[in-house]
């Protein structure tokens, strides 16, 4: 199947799904976001959208966890986008991206804001903060 991109994307995929906020969902997460995209025949995306989930994973697993509660993946491929969600319980605890030199993390979202288009957070519905990135479909 030799079809452009922008046509592969005629409709909206999705995908979704609830994991332990563990290192070990973390690492579930980038796999699935791996195997979901060359299921969609995106395999030209997956390598910046594997280290963007890990990423967002990652702090959802050591920023967001609240004990007994999971966090969720979700991805959406629709008009040239993809767009990644994590979302966990910790909206209290909204990220920021932070310089490198002058503090001790933050530097996972400045990976992320270098391979995504655009990215940003979404607070609510209460407990809950949902941290998205795009990367263009082209």
């Amino acid at each position: 199947m030799n079809e452009e991109p922008t046509q592969l994307l005629a409709s909206v995929r999705q995908f979704g799904i609830q994991l332990s906020a563990t290192p070990r969902g973390a690492r579930l997460a980038r796999l699935l976001t791996v195997e979901q995209l060359r299921s969609w025949e995106l395999e030209y995306v997956a390598e910046p959208a594997a280290h963007i989930v890990a990423e967002l994973a990652a702090n959802a697993v050591t920023h967001g966890r609240v004990p007994g509660r999971d966090f969720q993946l979700a991805m959406s491929a629709a008009g040239g986008t993809l767009r990644i969600e994590v979302t966990d319980t910790r909206g209290d605890r909204l990220p920021r991206a932070g310089h490198p030199a002058a503090v001790e993390s933050g530097r996972g979202l400045l990976i992320v804001e270098g391979l995504a288009r655009s990215w940003g957070v979404r607070p609510g519905p209460v407990p809950r903060k949902t941290v998205w990135a795009e990367l263009a479909l082209s």
